[in-house]
């Protein structure tokens, strides 16, 4: 029940059919900008969330039981979140749309063949596939807004390059705080159904930004050089490329394209989206928002798994070569697992099967690398792991998760500073905290405040009952 009813509230609200037809156009010539989409989307979506609550607002999710109070609310239903809904058997669909679907209907590069980030931020927005036009304006206004103001520029390089490339990278998010549209207007008493318009305005800054930090960061700490220019007729991806010194290399390019889009939701339960959003609930504008959602990704538990993952395979490669043997591989994965260690990028918390995402970069890997010895290592992995880790009786899904591929891709194409990854992560999933912070100050949405307990208070509660 709980899923179900989940579902309805997900997908629904931007049920276009409620009150007016999907538009891509405007005109012929001019495509329609995206904030003009969400401003004719607004009281559609008002409406759909007002039917919800009228039909379904006092029906219950199931039971809360104690031992999801203790374990990090697994499975708690708490949180509405538009833009991604993660099944357990078929993964990840942002706005209703699988991975392979996205790969196939949203517009991408001239002469390229993975899906331009900015289609996955306008699907998230609005629930609808953009026009090749709508993504190159979409583009064309990051790039725009993509300079940093020169205190921010000199903050970074301030930094020493010990600091941590996502502490800076933090910082200077909170620093952006200074320019907040949203902030300024708080402050001018501006009205609360008008809450929306700043934060988008925030939220494309943001966006529209994060390379030049990144590039900033990767080039301050690794002794990289000057940091170029953003290309004003490129879109974010290259741009992001040639800020990092990876532009000449084309398949890096569109890696960095799909890397951006698998990586920018998934749900909004996990730490980053959710501290975005808690944050963002007490209107904190989305730099501050979105810097307290870096600091929760550059947790171990979340978002450095692929380095792990990289350093484990690695460690793998120096003790068995470029060309083992399967029982080399699984006597070295059984050796990790009775170390008392798991198997880094094996199993997820919701998914029972091989994610998706997993397989879009594997299918990359297979087009553009397919000879290189660290992904035929990972490819012998996928073939020899899931079969042990159902044996040794460790994991619910034996699967490989998304982080099992990204850290071999980067580091194929001259990436290899496991530090930065994080940081790319960070660009990339701005991209789907930004839209639900849109849509929450569009809807009203409260201030978020559940209701806690003491251990003590439970066994009270319980004591002397059945």
């Amino acid at each position: 029940m709980a899923s179900s009813l989940r579902f309805v509230a997900l997908k629904a609200p931007l049920r276009t059919s409620l009150a007016l037809p999907a538009r891509r156009f405007v005109s012929s010539s001019k495509p329609q900008t995206l904030k003009d989409r969400i401003a004719e989307l607004i009281p559609v979506q008002l409406e759909t969330v007002k039917q919800i609550r009228a039909e379904h607002g006092k029906k219950s999710f199931g039971p809360v039981i104690v031992d999801q109070l203790y374990g990090g609310m697994r499975g708690l239903p708490a949180l509405i979140w538009d833009g991604s809904v993660l099944d357990p058997e078929e993964g990840i669909r942002f706005r209703n749309k699988t991975i392979p679907e996205i790969k196939a209907e949203l517009p991408k590069a001239p002469g390229g063949s993975e899906p331009l980030p900015e289609g996955i931020f306008w699907l998230l927005v609005t629930g609808e596939i953009p026009t090749p036009e709508q993504v190159k304006a979409l583009s064309e206004d990051w790039a725009a807004r993509a300079a940093l103001p020169e205190f921010v520029e000199e903050l970074l390089d301030r930094c020493p390059p010990t600091l941590h490339p996502m502490s800076q990278f933090s910082l200077a998010v909170t620093a952006l705080n200074h320019g907040s549209a949203f902030a300024k207007a708080y402050q001018d008493g501006i009205s609360k159904k008008d809450y929306w318009k700043p934060t988008y305005e925030d939220a494309m800054d943001l966006i529209a930004k994060l390379p030049n930090i990144a590039g900033r960061i990767y080039r301050n700490v690794f002794a990289l050089g000057k940091l170029p220019e953003i290309e004003l007729d490129k879109d974010y991806s290259y741009n992001l490329s040639k800020l990092l010194g990876f532009a000449d290399k084309e398949a890096f390019v569109e890696l960095m394209r799909l890397y951006i889009t698998i990586h920018t939701d998934h749900e909004g339960g996990n730490v980053s989206a959710h501290t975005g959003k808690l944050v963002g609930s007490a209107l904190s504008d989305p730099f501050l928002a979105y810097a307290a959602a870096l600091n929760g990704l550059a947790g171990p538990l979340h978002g450095l798994a692929n380095q792990e993952v990289l350093t484990w395979i690695q460690k793998m490669r120096t003790k068995v070569g470029d060309n083992p043997s399967d029982e080399a591989i699984k006597e070295y994965v059984w050796a990790t697992l009775k170390s008392g260690q798991v198997i880094p990028g094996y199993g997820h918390a919701v998914l029972r099967k091989t994610d998706p995402r997993y397989v879009a970069q594997r299918e990359f890997a297979l087009k553009n690398l397919p000879d290189d010895p660290l992904f035929r290592l990972v490819g012998q992995i996928y073939k020899l792991t899931p079969d042990i880790l159902l044996e040794a009786g460790k994991a619910k899904n034996p699967f490989p998760n998304v982080d099992a591929h990204s850290g071999v891709l980067l580091t194929y194409y001259g990436l290899d500073q496991m530090s930065f990854y994080t940081v790319l992560f960070g660009i990339s999933r701005a991209l789907g905290v930004m839209p639900q912070l849109i849509w929450d100050r569009a809807l009203g949405a409260p201030l978020e405040r559940p209701k806690s307990y003491s251990s003590q208070a439970i066994k009270k509660m319980f004591d002397g009952k059945q």
